[in-house]
């Protein structure tokens, strides 16, 4: 602690001095909240919204309202809040972070900010990190707002559309933020207003805050359609990379090294980066890749494919392993979250990756897939115009929160005082003395009767330890990815006298352990973490698990220096000096040294975590902004604006662009290009040709004059054929949104495909983040210019008789994050004519592709 701290104590002591008196007020209204009726108490809900309605402010009522959310949980589910809760509550209220230890019943405190701000009548979203707790804290918390008067919705992963929008109408909606993200992009691609699920994004309570918004965003929200590309390429490289040698090199490639040229010697056909996670060909590498593809040079831009291809089969087979990473059921392979262990249906890795797995696993290699949207989730949580959220752990990251969602971190103290003991981590040379270990220490808590929770970090190390103890005859219990639907119930017998379940890090994150009888006498729940996680506050929340609410236990990790924490983050030095100590089998090393090593490496990985999510982010912001501006233009067309202005300017500035392309300023109508000109203008606007003859005396800008009032003039004859303007003011709706979403879906694949080739500029001494930037502004441009020539060209061509139906360029039938569920094909406007043949659309022009709307 600083000398300011000590003198003026912490950020958290000092802002809840703030609320001590706020709540002391909320808890010296209880004996008035006890006499009133079931029905005074629900009739308060009416008249807070009155109150708010003639000019008061949340803060005015806020002491009322948790009074009353405080009796009518006491009145349906027989719990009261406990002052800790109600500080917690009002915290979250004022849009912050609220820090509480596992136990202390963060569900029933969501239900007093819930309540409070539901009363604005603008929906509450509460955010959980899986569908069971949704629709477990919808069911359970929902009654103490259904008793108050209020309608709590949940939206679950199977919901149809019309399920979602009642939910979403709802005033207390519970969801994950994969449901919520995915709805938002969706929402975006619709075709007509009614078949919008989401009303505006108000307030977001944001349970397991650092799971949500730390965790999970490394890797952004994606929709995606199915791309035309083969998969034989992906069997190929399979086959390939398993003929290829791992092999080492003298010392890492540094930036700068590469840039001075610096030999570094190289052995095998590849290198493994085990840290920064990537593969690299070497010499003989690719002189093997070039023979079995029979091409001349890999480096060649027409190999780019089989490049990256290869990359990614060395990936697969390296550094992506089965029953850690993935999980292959039913003949399909599926992704296991790193963080909380479950598996994550539907989703898919991107970019490819996740094909050289299934090549790999020898199961059916499905589709490559192309980006339709995309959200990361720090973009789609800045949108809520207040948002809080609450967690065991999330001091260790208060610097992220702080800049990149702008809300800090404040520490409740616990109701009762924690009696766990924490004890020091056990540290041996192999993992086989570490696993023996931890079975030993098992076998002997397993004797006296005290419960034991082992965490693991993978589904592999879980079913090797199960191995272990069924030779002891221990009986237990596992909870991995592969027996989740068991979460809840084998989560819950955790606390009976002599239960040992072993978990991986889901550890059933927002489920009670409840100590069964004499369990208190046997010293309470033991937790036991096998490995450290890379993160801090993972091993925080397993160690969580037990002492709740004064509760005995204690709690203790594990680790080996063959673990994969140490083998790749610990300091060299170190470890040889263990390893040369010659230390007989078994023997447990305790040193000072070791428990800082560990706690920096662990350090040194956040960082590392922390910079990739930044990266993301500032690379997202890019997209973000463009992405505000297109969603807008969407929303307007949707809301049923009249596009007419829109489209007047679109024509002028199209021929605007046109001149000032053909025509310079310093030149003489005798010197003017009007071939080009027509080139540019005519396959959009129907003019007829201009000639010499029709120039002679005129100034460029008089000419510019001519064209635009000569186009909107051909504009006006084609309104004038519709008997009713409203029919064609529909119809430049629907061409708009086609063409907006149409280039919008092939802009967001070229800015993938800008970003994954953008790291080379660094090499040029250039920053590629100011590039991206600089180039997805110029490809943004493009795309706008683009669109306005696309509509207008449309719209120049459309003929009465013509049926013009909205219609999804994309269609949606799946979505997930970091890739998805494979879709249809992204269809063509045009229809492909014969170079020379007449336009189909009755202009008598000829084109390549016809530009009519009845193609």
């Amino acid at each position: 602690m600083g000398f300011l701290e000590k003198i003026f104590g912490t950020h958290s002591e000092r802002e809840l001095k703030l609320v001590y008196p706020i709540v002391d007020k909320i808890e010296a209204l209880e004996p008035a909240m006890e006499k009133l009726s079931d029905d005074e108490l629900r009739n308060k809900t009416l008249e807070f919204k009155n109150r708010l309605k003639n000019g008061e402010t949340l803060d005015d009522i806020i002491v009322e309202a948790y009074a009353v959310v405080r009796e009518a949980a006491k009145r349906t589910l027989g719990m009261r809040h406990y002052r800790v809760q109600l500080i917690g509550g009002v915290v979250l209220h004022q849009g912050r972070i609220t820090e509480m230890r596992t136990g202390e019943g963060k569900t029933l405190v969501s239900t007093l900010p819930a309540y409070l701000n539901a009363l604005d009548g603008k929906g509450v979203h509460i955010v959980t990190v899986n569908d069971y707790l949704a629709k477990r804290d919808a069911e359970w918390m929902g009654q103490i707002h259904e008793f108050l008067g209020l309608k709590v919705g949940v939206i679950l992963n199977s919901m149809n559309n019309d399920e979602r929008r009642d939910a979403y109408n709802c005033d207390i909606t519970y969801a994950t933020n994969n449901e919520l993200g995915f709805d938002y992009l969706r929402d975006n691609m619709v075709i007509y207003k009614e078949q919008l699920v989401q009303r505006g994004l108000y307030y977001a309570i944001v349970d397991e805050v650092d799971s949500v918004l730390i965790d999970e965003a490394r890797t952004p929200l994606i929709i995606s359609g199915q791309s035309g590309k083969s998969t034989r390429l992906y069997e190929a490289c399979d086959i390939l990379a398993g003929q290829l040698v791992r092999g080492k090199e003298s010392a890492e490639l540094t930036k700068m090294a590469a840039l001075m040229k610096e030999e570094i010697e190289e052995t095998g056909d590849f290198i493994v980066n085990e840290k920064d996670k990537n593969v690299n060909l070497t010499e003989e590498g690719v002189k093997k890749v070039e023979e079995f593809f029979h091409i001349e040079n890999l480096a060649d831009a027409e190999n780019l494919e089989i490049q990256h291809n290869i990359i990614l089969a060395l990936r697969a087979h390296n550094l992506m392993f089965r029953d850690k990473d993935y999980v292959v059921k039913d003949d399909e392979v599926l992704i296991v979250d790193e963080f909380t262990g479950r598996i994550m249906p539907g989703r898919r890795y991107s970019d490819g990756l996740h094909q050289a797995i299934e090549a790999k696993e020898k199961v059916k290699v499905k589709r490559e897939s192309k980006t339709l949207a995309t959200i990361t989730f720090q973009n789609f949580f800045n949108k809520y115009e207040k948002k809080c959220g609450m967690t065991g752990t999330a001091l260790t990251e208060e610097k992220e929160f702080r800049e990149i969602y702008g809300m800090d971190v404040i520490e409740v103290p616990t109701n009762l005082p924690v009696v766990r003991d924490d004890r020091q981590d056990a540290v041996y040379k192999t993992k086989r003395e570490k696993l023996n270990a931890v079975v030993n220490e098992i076998v002997e808590s397993h004797k006296k009767g005290q419960p034991v929770l082992v965490g693991t970090i993978t589904i592999e190390a879980s079913e090797e330890l199960s191995d272990l103890l069924k030779r002891k005859n221990i009986p237990h219990k596992v909870l991995n990815a592969k027996f989740h639907e068991l979460e809840a119930e084998i989560i819950a017998d955790a606390g009976q006298l002599g239960a040992v379940t072993i978990a991986t890090n889901m550890a059933g994150r927002g489920t009670d352990i409840k100590l069964g009888e004499g369990v208190i006498e046997a010293g309470g729940l033991k937790i036991i973490g096998t490995e450290r996680h890379e993160s801090r506050r993972i091993d925080n929340q397993l160690r969580g698990r037990a002492g709740r609410q004064g509760d005995p236990g204690e709690s203790r990790f594990y680790i080996s220096l063959e673990d994969d924490l140490m083998r790749l983050f610990g300091s060299e030095r170190l470890m040889g000096m263990f390893n040369s100590l010659g230390l007989p089998e078994g023997e447990q090393i305790e040193h000072k040294m070791l428990s800082s090593a560990i706690e920096k490496a662990q350090k040194r990985i956040e960082n590392n975590n922390f910079g990739i999510r930044k990266n993301l982010l500032e690379y997202d912001q890019v997209n973000n902004d463009q992405r505000e501006i297109i969603y807008a233009e969407r929303r307007r067309v949707l809301d049923g604006e009249s596009m007419r202005d829109a489209i007047y300017k679109m024509i002028t500035d199209t021929i605007e662009k046109a001149v000032g392309r053909s025509i310079s300023d310093d030149q003489s109508p005798e010197e003017w290009d009007l071939d080009d000109l027509n080139n540019h203008i005519l396959p959009i606007v129907p003019l007829e040709p201009i000639t010499l003859d029709q120039v002679t005396g005129l100034k460029k800008n008089a000419l510019m004059q001519k064209l635009k009032e000569d186009a909107v003039k051909l504009y006006e004859v084609k309104e004038a054929e519709f008997p009713e303007k409203e029919q064609l003011r529909e119809i430049e709706r629907v061409v708009l949104l086609r063409v907006i979403d149409r280039k919008w879906m092939d802009h967001i694949d070229d800015m993938d495909q800008l970003r994954q080739g953008i790291g080379l500029q660094a090499y040029g001494q250039r920053d590629p983040l100011v590039e991206y930037k600089f180039m997805g502004f110029e490809m943004f441009d493009e795309m706008t210019e683009a669109i306005s020539e696309d509509t207008i060209k449309a719209l120049m061509h459309v003929r009465i008789e013509q049926k013009v139906e909205r219609e999804q360029v994309a269609k949606v039938t799946g979505t997930n994050k970091d890739d998805s569920v494979q879709q249809g094909p992204v269809r063509r406007v045009g229809k492909k004519i014969q170079p020379n043949d007449p336009c189909p659309c009755g202009s008598g022009k000829k084109y390549k592709y016809c530009h009519g709307k009845n193609a």
